[in-house]
C-alpha cells in the first residue's frame, strides 16, 4: 500500500512533514470531501471487509466509499504511517427512537495526540452529523463548525459527543414529513470511553451489521458525502442535498426522487464512485435521519 495513493485519491497535496494540527485537519476534511460513507456493498450482493488491504483497494484504487469500521481504520493506517500518535476508539451510537445507545460497540473513531493534546478524528458518521474538524477532547465546550455546533461531554469517564443543530428549510411540500428528516435541535450522537481497541474488537459486529435482519445497514441502502458547502445523500432511492447555513442560521435541504436507472450516473456524478456489480436500492422501516 501506497501512501501516495492515498493522498492523491483525497486530493492532498500539502506537506507531510508537520505532524500539527493543521495538517491533521487538512487531511480529515480532504477525506470526507473525497470519500463517501457508505454501505452500498451489501446491496450489491458483496461483504464489507476489514481487512487492511482489501479496505485500501476498495476505497483508494477502485475509487469507492465505506463505513466506519473501514474509512476510520485506513484513517488510522494514514495518520500511524505519518508518524502521529493515533488511538483506535469504539463508540455507542444514539438511536432517537429508543432515546438509548446502542449495547453493541458499533463505531470506530479516533484519537490523535498532539503535543500532549487530545482530538477526535472521525471521517465516518455521514450525513449533517459528519465533523470536519479534529475535536478538542475538552468536556462542556462548544466547538463550532460548518454543520453545527458540536459538543462534548464527560461523565463518570464516559464520554459523549451532541450537536447543536440549525433549523432547515425545506422548499418542497412532499417532504415536510419525510422521516428522513432529523427533528431534534439538540441531538445526541454516539458515546466512547478512551480505553484503546483494535481492528479485532470489531470483527463481530461487523459481520453482525451487514447480515442482520434488525441492523440498520441491511434495511437501508445509503451513501452521503460532504461537500463544500453541504452534503449529499442518497438513501434508497430518495437525494438529498442539504445546503449549511444558507442564510440567518438555517440549512437548505432539497429532495428528489430519482428512477431507479438514474441512480448508477447520480452515483458517478455527484458521489464520484462507479460500481462494479448492481445495487439494489433499499429503503426499510429502521430510523434512519439526514
Amino acid at each position: 500500500m501506497d501512501i501516495e495513493e492515498y493522498f492523491q485519491r483525497i486530493g492532498y497535496t500539502y506537506t507531510r512533514k508537520k505532524l500539527d494540527l493543521q495538517t491533521l485537519t487538512d487531511i480529515l476534511y480532504h477525506q470526507i470531501q473525497a470519500i463517501p460513507f457508505e454501505n452500498l456493498n451489501i446491496h450489491c450482493g458483496e461483504p464489507m471487509v476489514l481487512d487492511l488491504e482489501t479496505i485500501f483497494d476498495q476505497v483508494v484504487r477502485k475509487k469507492r466509499g465505506g463505513w466506519c469500521l473501514q474509512l476510520n481504520s485506513l484513517l488510522h493506517w494514514v495518520l500511524t504511517k505519518m508518524g502521529f500518535e493515533t488511538t483506535m476508539l469504539g463508540g455507542y451510537v444514539y438511536n432517537p427512537p429508543t432515546c438509548k445507545y446502542s449495547i453493541k460497540m458499533i463505531h470506530l473513531l479516533l484519537k490523535v495526540t498532539i503535543n500532549d493534546k487530545n482530538y477526535i478524528v472521525d471521517a465516518a458518521f455521514g450525513r449533517s452529523y459528519q465533523i470536519w474538524q479534529p475535536l478538542e477532547l475538552s468536556s462542556g465546550k462548544d466547538q463550532p463548525q460548518m454543520p453545527c455546533i458540536f459538543r462534548l461531554r464527560e461523565e463518570e469517564e464516559i464520554w459523549y459527543l451532541d450537536q447543536v443543530r440549525r433549523e432547515q428549510y425545506i422548499p418542497d411540500q412532499e417532504f415536510l414529513n419525510s422521516d428522513l428528516l432529523e427533528k431534534n435541535k439538540y441531538r445526541k450522537i454516539y458515546s466512547f470511553t478512551l480505553q484503546p481497541r483494535t481492528i479485532d474488537d470489531f470483527e463481530y459486529v461487523n459481520m453482525y451489521l451487514q447480515t442482520s435482519p434488525s441492523s440498520l445497514f441491511t434495511s437501508k441502502s445509503f451513501c452521503s458525502l460532504q461537500t463544500p458547502d453541504g452534503v449529499h445523500c442518497l438513501v434508497g432511492l430518495i437525494l438529498t442535498s442539504r445546503k449549511f447555513n444558507y442564510k440567518d442560521n438555517v440549512d437548505l435541504l432539497e429532495f428528489k426522487t430519482l428512477k431507479e436507472d438514474e441512480v448508477q450516473e447520480v452515483l458517478k456524478n455527484l458521489f464520484n464512485i462507479s460500481l462494479e456489480k448492481k445495487l439494489v436500492p433499499k429503503y426499510g422501516d429502521h430510523s434512519f435521519t439526514i
